[in-house]
Protein backbone atom coordinates (compact mmCIF):
# COMPACT_ATOMS: atom_id res chain seq x y z
CA UNK A 1 0.00 0.00 0.00
CA UNK A 2 1.32 3.39 -0.88
CA UNK A 3 1.89 6.01 1.83
CA UNK A 4 -0.69 8.73 2.25
CA UNK A 5 1.86 11.46 1.53
CA UNK A 6 5.45 11.68 0.40
CA UNK A 7 6.69 12.55 3.88
CA UNK A 8 4.67 10.06 5.96
CA UNK A 9 5.84 6.70 7.23
CA UNK A 10 4.52 4.05 4.81
CA UNK A 11 1.57 2.00 6.05
CA UNK A 12 1.59 -1.51 4.61
CA UNK A 13 -0.33 -4.72 5.01
CA UNK A 14 2.27 -7.44 4.56
CA UNK A 15 5.43 -5.60 3.51
CA UNK A 16 5.36 -4.82 -0.19
CA UNK A 17 1.88 -6.23 -0.80
CA UNK A 18 -0.98 -4.22 -2.26
CA UNK A 19 -3.75 -6.83 -2.14
CA UNK A 20 -6.22 -7.72 0.60
CA UNK A 21 -5.23 -10.05 3.43
CA UNK A 22 -4.22 -13.13 1.41
CA UNK A 23 -6.29 -15.83 3.15
CA UNK A 24 -9.41 -16.12 5.30
CA UNK A 25 -7.14 -16.90 8.24
CA UNK A 26 -6.49 -14.35 10.95
CA UNK A 27 -2.79 -15.14 10.89
CA UNK A 28 -0.11 -15.42 8.24
CA UNK A 29 3.12 -17.39 8.62
CA UNK A 30 6.17 -17.43 6.38
CA UNK A 31 9.92 -17.86 6.63
CA UNK A 32 11.90 -14.64 6.94
CA UNK A 33 13.96 -15.32 3.77
CA UNK A 34 10.77 -15.75 1.69
CA UNK A 35 10.01 -12.03 1.78
CA UNK A 36 13.24 -10.32 2.84
CA UNK A 37 15.21 -11.91 -0.02
CA UNK A 38 12.91 -10.09 -2.44
CA UNK A 39 13.94 -6.76 -0.86
CA UNK A 40 17.70 -7.43 -0.70
CA UNK A 41 17.35 -8.39 2.98
CA UNK A 42 16.23 -4.90 4.00
CA UNK A 43 12.70 -4.02 5.05
CA UNK A 44 12.59 -0.23 5.33
CA UNK A 45 10.82 1.49 8.24
CA UNK A 46 7.05 1.30 7.96
CA UNK A 47 4.07 0.51 10.14
CA UNK A 48 0.84 -1.47 10.07
CA UNK A 49 -2.47 -0.06 11.21
CA UNK A 50 -3.99 -3.39 12.23
CA UNK A 51 -1.34 -6.13 12.14
CA UNK A 52 0.97 -7.53 14.83
CA UNK A 53 4.29 -9.24 14.00
CA UNK A 54 6.06 -11.98 15.94
CA UNK A 55 9.54 -12.84 14.60
CA UNK A 56 11.85 -15.66 15.56
CA UNK A 57 15.46 -15.28 14.41
CA UNK A 58 16.90 -18.81 14.65
CA UNK A 59 20.07 -18.19 12.63
CA UNK A 60 21.99 -15.15 11.41
CA UNK A 61 21.47 -11.60 12.61
CA UNK A 62 19.23 -8.56 12.16
CA UNK A 63 19.51 -4.84 12.70
CA UNK A 64 16.16 -3.82 14.14
CA UNK A 65 14.87 -0.26 13.78
CA UNK A 66 12.09 0.30 16.28
CA UNK A 67 10.40 3.66 16.90
CA UNK A 68 13.59 5.58 16.07
CA UNK A 69 15.98 3.28 17.95
CA UNK A 70 18.44 0.78 16.48
CA UNK A 71 19.35 -2.65 17.87
CA UNK A 72 21.81 -5.23 16.52
CA UNK A 73 20.41 -8.65 17.40
CA UNK A 74 21.78 -12.15 16.97
CA UNK A 75 20.03 -15.52 16.98
CA UNK A 76 18.19 -16.87 18.88
CA UNK A 77 15.93 -13.87 19.39
CA UNK A 78 12.22 -13.14 19.30
CA UNK A 79 10.85 -9.73 18.26
CA UNK A 80 7.34 -8.40 18.87
CA UNK A 81 5.98 -5.50 16.81
CA UNK A 82 2.46 -4.30 17.76
CA UNK A 83 0.13 -2.35 15.49
CA UNK A 84 1.25 1.21 14.67
CA UNK A 85 4.84 0.70 15.87
CA UNK A 86 7.30 2.02 13.26
CA UNK A 87 9.75 -0.77 12.47
CA UNK A 88 12.31 -1.87 9.91
CA UNK A 89 14.74 -4.77 9.52
CA UNK A 90 18.10 -5.36 7.87
CA UNK A 91 18.73 -9.11 7.89
CA UNK A 92 22.01 -10.88 7.25
CA UNK A 93 21.85 -13.04 4.07
CA UNK A 94 22.24 -16.21 6.15
CA UNK A 95 19.18 -15.41 8.27
CA UNK A 96 16.78 -18.20 9.12
CA UNK A 97 13.56 -17.94 11.07
CA UNK A 98 9.89 -17.12 10.75
CA UNK A 99 7.55 -14.17 10.91
CA UNK A 100 4.00 -14.69 12.14
CA UNK A 101 1.53 -11.89 11.42
CA UNK A 102 -1.72 -11.61 13.35
CA UNK A 103 -4.75 -9.66 12.13
CA UNK A 104 -6.22 -7.28 14.68
CA UNK A 105 -9.30 -9.41 15.54
CA UNK A 106 -7.03 -12.26 16.63
CA UNK A 107 -4.64 -9.95 18.49
CA UNK A 108 -7.62 -8.37 20.29
CA UNK A 109 -8.91 -11.82 21.24
CA UNK A 110 -5.52 -12.70 22.73
CA UNK A 111 -5.44 -9.37 24.59
CA UNK A 112 -8.81 -10.28 26.11
CA UNK A 113 -7.60 -13.71 27.19
CA UNK A 114 -4.28 -12.55 28.67
CA UNK A 115 -5.15 -9.04 29.83
CA UNK A 116 -2.37 -6.61 30.61
CA UNK A 117 0.21 -9.41 30.68
CA UNK A 118 -0.15 -10.01 26.93
CA UNK A 119 3.24 -9.72 25.21
CA UNK A 120 1.53 -8.36 22.10
CA UNK A 121 0.71 -5.02 23.73
CA UNK A 122 4.31 -3.75 23.65
CA UNK A 123 7.11 -3.67 21.10
CA UNK A 124 9.95 -5.71 22.52
CA UNK A 125 12.66 -8.26 21.80
CA UNK A 126 14.03 -11.13 23.83
CA UNK A 127 17.24 -13.10 23.61
CA UNK A 128 16.47 -16.80 24.11
CA UNK A 129 19.45 -17.36 26.38
CA UNK A 130 18.26 -20.61 27.95
CA UNK A 131 18.02 -23.87 26.04
CA UNK A 132 14.53 -24.66 27.35
CA UNK A 133 13.24 -21.23 26.21
CA UNK A 134 14.65 -21.70 22.74
CA UNK A 135 13.31 -25.24 22.44
CA UNK A 136 9.79 -24.39 23.54
CA UNK A 137 9.41 -21.31 21.34
CA UNK A 138 11.09 -22.75 18.24
CA UNK A 139 8.94 -25.88 18.56
CA UNK A 140 5.74 -23.83 18.74
CA UNK A 141 6.75 -21.68 15.75
CA UNK A 142 7.60 -24.80 13.72
CA UNK A 143 4.23 -26.33 14.58
CA UNK A 144 2.41 -23.13 13.58
CA UNK A 145 4.31 -23.01 10.29
CA UNK A 146 3.57 -26.66 9.52
CA UNK A 147 -0.12 -26.39 10.38
CA UNK A 148 -0.49 -23.13 8.45
CA UNK A 149 0.93 -24.61 5.26
CA UNK A 150 -0.93 -27.93 5.36
CA UNK A 151 -4.68 -27.46 5.86
CA UNK A 152 -6.31 -30.35 7.72
CA UNK A 153 -9.42 -31.04 9.81
CA UNK A 154 -9.42 -28.90 12.94
CA UNK A 155 -6.80 -26.57 11.48
CA UNK A 156 -8.32 -23.32 12.77
CA UNK A 157 -8.75 -24.67 16.29
CA UNK A 158 -5.21 -26.02 16.44
CA UNK A 159 -3.71 -22.83 15.01
CA UNK A 160 -5.53 -20.77 17.63
CA UNK A 161 -4.32 -23.08 20.41
CA UNK A 162 -0.74 -22.93 19.16
CA UNK A 163 -0.68 -19.14 18.82
CA UNK A 164 -2.17 -18.81 22.31
CA UNK A 165 0.60 -21.04 23.68
CA UNK A 166 3.24 -19.00 21.85
CA UNK A 167 1.92 -15.70 23.19
CA UNK A 168 1.86 -17.14 26.72
CA UNK A 169 5.51 -18.17 26.36
CA UNK A 170 6.45 -14.71 25.06
CA UNK A 171 4.47 -13.06 27.86
CA UNK A 172 6.46 -15.08 30.39
CA UNK A 173 9.69 -13.91 28.80
CA UNK A 174 8.46 -10.34 29.15
CA UNK A 175 7.53 -10.92 32.78
CA UNK A 176 10.93 -12.41 33.60
CA UNK A 177 12.74 -9.61 31.80
CA UNK A 178 11.03 -7.14 34.14
CA UNK A 179 12.42 -3.63 33.83
CA UNK A 180 15.88 -4.66 32.67
CA UNK A 181 15.45 -2.82 29.39
CA UNK A 182 13.31 -0.01 28.06
CA UNK A 183 10.11 -0.97 26.33
CA UNK A 184 8.40 0.81 23.53
CA UNK A 185 4.71 1.48 23.01
CA UNK A 186 3.10 2.80 19.82
CA UNK A 187 2.75 6.45 20.81
CA UNK A 188 0.14 6.15 23.52
CA UNK A 189 -0.03 9.95 23.86
CA UNK A 190 -0.98 10.46 20.22
CA UNK A 191 -4.62 11.57 20.25
CA UNK A 192 -5.06 10.65 16.60
CA UNK A 193 -3.92 7.11 17.23
CA UNK A 194 -6.27 6.82 20.18
CA UNK A 195 -9.14 7.82 17.89
CA UNK A 196 -8.09 5.17 15.34
CA UNK A 197 -7.86 2.49 18.02
CA UNK A 198 -11.35 3.44 19.26
CA UNK A 199 -12.63 3.30 15.67
CA UNK A 200 -11.07 -0.13 15.11
CA UNK A 201 -12.61 -1.43 18.34
CA UNK A 202 -16.02 -0.16 17.19
CA UNK A 203 -15.59 -1.88 13.82
CA UNK A 204 -14.77 -5.17 15.54
CA UNK A 205 -17.82 -4.89 17.79
CA UNK A 206 -20.35 -3.61 15.23
CA UNK A 207 -19.21 -4.54 11.70
CA UNK A 208 -22.09 -7.00 11.22
CA UNK A 209 -24.51 -4.09 11.64
CA UNK A 210 -22.74 -2.12 8.90
CA UNK A 211 -23.04 1.19 10.75
CA UNK A 212 -22.52 4.43 8.86
CA UNK A 213 -19.19 6.20 9.05
CA UNK A 214 -21.01 9.23 10.43
CA UNK A 215 -22.35 7.14 13.33
CA UNK A 216 -18.96 5.57 14.02
CA UNK A 217 -17.26 8.97 13.95
CA UNK A 218 -19.85 10.27 16.40
CA UNK A 219 -19.08 7.39 18.78
CA UNK A 220 -15.37 8.25 18.56
CA UNK A 221 -16.25 11.88 19.27
CA UNK A 222 -15.01 13.45 16.03
CA UNK A 223 -16.46 14.38 12.65
CA UNK A 224 -16.54 11.89 9.77
CA UNK A 225 -14.17 14.16 7.80
CA UNK A 226 -11.68 14.14 10.67
CA UNK A 227 -12.01 10.37 11.02
CA UNK A 228 -11.34 9.87 7.31
CA UNK A 229 -8.31 12.14 7.47
CA UNK A 230 -6.89 10.14 10.41
CA UNK A 231 -7.60 6.82 8.71
CA UNK A 232 -5.83 7.87 5.51
CA UNK A 233 -2.90 9.34 7.43
CA UNK A 234 -2.38 6.55 9.97
CA UNK A 235 -3.89 3.50 8.28
CA UNK A 236 -3.41 4.29 4.60
CA UNK A 237 -7.07 3.92 3.60
CA UNK A 238 -10.46 5.48 4.20
CA UNK A 239 -12.72 4.74 7.16
CA UNK A 240 -15.19 2.99 4.86
CA UNK A 241 -12.42 0.83 3.38
CA UNK A 242 -11.42 -0.28 6.88
CA UNK A 243 -15.01 -1.27 7.67
CA UNK A 244 -15.36 -3.09 4.35
CA UNK A 245 -12.07 -4.95 4.85
CA UNK A 246 -13.35 -6.38 8.14
CA UNK A 247 -16.62 -7.43 6.47
CA UNK A 248 -14.72 -9.02 3.61
CA UNK A 249 -12.41 -10.94 5.94
CA UNK A 250 -15.39 -12.38 7.83
CA UNK A 251 -17.14 -13.23 4.58
CA UNK A 252 -14.08 -15.16 3.39
CA UNK A 253 -13.85 -17.05 6.66
CA UNK A 254 -17.53 -18.03 6.63
CA UNK A 255 -17.42 -19.09 2.99
CA UNK A 256 -14.33 -21.21 3.66
CA UNK A 257 -14.98 -22.73 7.07
CA UNK A 258 -18.79 -23.03 7.37
CA UNK A 259 -21.60 -24.69 5.44
CA UNK A 260 -23.74 -21.55 5.52
CA UNK A 261 -25.48 -20.73 2.26
CA UNK A 262 -24.59 -17.53 0.42
CA UNK A 263 -27.88 -16.08 1.63
CA UNK A 264 -27.12 -17.00 5.24
CA UNK A 265 -23.67 -15.41 5.05
CA UNK A 266 -25.26 -12.31 3.53
CA UNK A 267 -27.81 -12.09 6.36
CA UNK A 268 -25.19 -12.76 9.03
CA UNK A 269 -23.07 -9.87 7.78
CA UNK A 270 -25.90 -7.36 7.65
CA UNK A 271 -26.55 -7.17 3.91
CA UNK A 272 -30.13 -6.40 2.92
CA UNK A 273 -30.13 -9.03 0.18
CA UNK A 274 -27.75 -11.68 -1.25
CA UNK A 275 -27.45 -9.85 -4.57
CA UNK A 276 -25.96 -6.83 -2.80
CA UNK A 277 -23.57 -9.07 -0.87
CA UNK A 278 -22.49 -10.74 -4.12
CA UNK A 279 -21.77 -7.38 -5.77
CA UNK A 280 -19.81 -6.23 -2.70
CA UNK A 281 -17.75 -9.44 -2.60
CA UNK A 282 -17.02 -9.49 -6.33
CA UNK A 283 -16.05 -5.81 -6.37
CA UNK A 284 -13.41 -6.52 -3.72
CA UNK A 285 -12.13 -9.94 -4.83
CA UNK A 286 -12.99 -10.20 -8.56
CA UNK A 287 -14.81 -13.46 -7.64
CA UNK A 288 -18.41 -14.14 -6.73
CA UNK A 289 -18.95 -15.75 -3.29
CA UNK A 290 -19.75 -19.04 -5.02
CA UNK A 291 -16.58 -18.90 -7.15
CA UNK A 292 -14.51 -18.08 -4.08
CA UNK A 293 -15.98 -21.00 -2.12
CA UNK A 294 -15.38 -23.44 -4.98
CA UNK A 295 -11.76 -22.28 -5.27
CA UNK A 296 -11.17 -22.65 -1.53
CA UNK A 297 -12.73 -26.12 -1.57
CA UNK A 298 -10.44 -27.14 -4.41
CA UNK A 299 -7.36 -25.79 -2.61
CA UNK A 300 -8.26 -27.62 0.61
CA UNK A 301 -8.97 -30.86 -1.30
CA UNK A 302 -5.53 -30.72 -2.97
CA UNK A 303 -3.87 -29.97 0.38
CA UNK A 304 -5.39 -33.12 1.90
Amino acid sequence: MTPSSATSVPVFKLYGETQHWPTPDLLHCESIPERSRLHDWRIRPHRHADLVHILLISQGSVTLELEGTRHDLQSATTIIVPAMAIHGFHFSPDVQGHIITLAKPLADHLHTLLGESSALRKADFFRLSHAHEQTRITTLVAQIDREYRQPAPGRSMLLEALIQALVVELSRLGHYAGSLKKRYTPRQNDKGQQHIEHFQALIEARYREQPSIEWLAGQVGISSAHLNMLCRELAGRSALQMLHERLLLEAKRQLTYTNMTIGQVSDNLGFSEPAYFTRFFKRNTALSPREFRLRQTAVNTIAK
